[in-house]
């Protein structure tokens, strides 16, 4: 008996700060993976491209505004048992446009204090740390 492999999905995260010292997070569908759940926006790379483009691109169709991505942040790997994720989570800053809620439920801005307020997957808590670390 053969066990398939693991998928392993690599995934582009954006930390977007505002000039008000605020991070921009998301509210996920209710369906699905982490459904209602909060997280920094972001989505899988995909087959030749870099992660900074990953991210650049996953916030113009999420969210529809414009970014700078910058330094990497953390990387973080996660087990969720039926695959694995590399979550490469990159400081970034907003540059132009109104953020809307495309492609999830709710979009908030807030900063590193507010954030213990909303649910996030347990993978999202080393993100936190780290901002809050800054």
């Amino acid at each position: 008996m053969s066990i398939s492999p693991v998928v392993h999905k690599i995934i582009g995260v954006a930390a977007i700060k505002n000039d008000r010292e605020q991070f921009l997070i998301d509210k996920r569908s209710p369906q699905g993976l982490h459904g209602g759940f909060w997280e920094f926006p972001g989505g899988k790379v995909e087959p030749g491209e870099t992660i900074e483009a990953c991210i650049a691109r996953e916030i113009m169709e999420e969210l529809g505004i414009v970014i700078e991505v910058g330094e990497l942040l953390i990387a973080i790997e996660h087990d969720y048992g039926r695959f694995t994720v590399t979550l490469n989570v990159h400081h970034c800053l907003h540059i132009s446009g109104e953020p809307q809620a495309i492609e999830c439920e709710e979009i908030r801005w807030v900063t590193v204090d507010e954030m213990s307020q909303f649910t996030f997957p347990k993978a999202n808590e080393q993100i936190i740390a780290v901002l809050r670390d800054r």
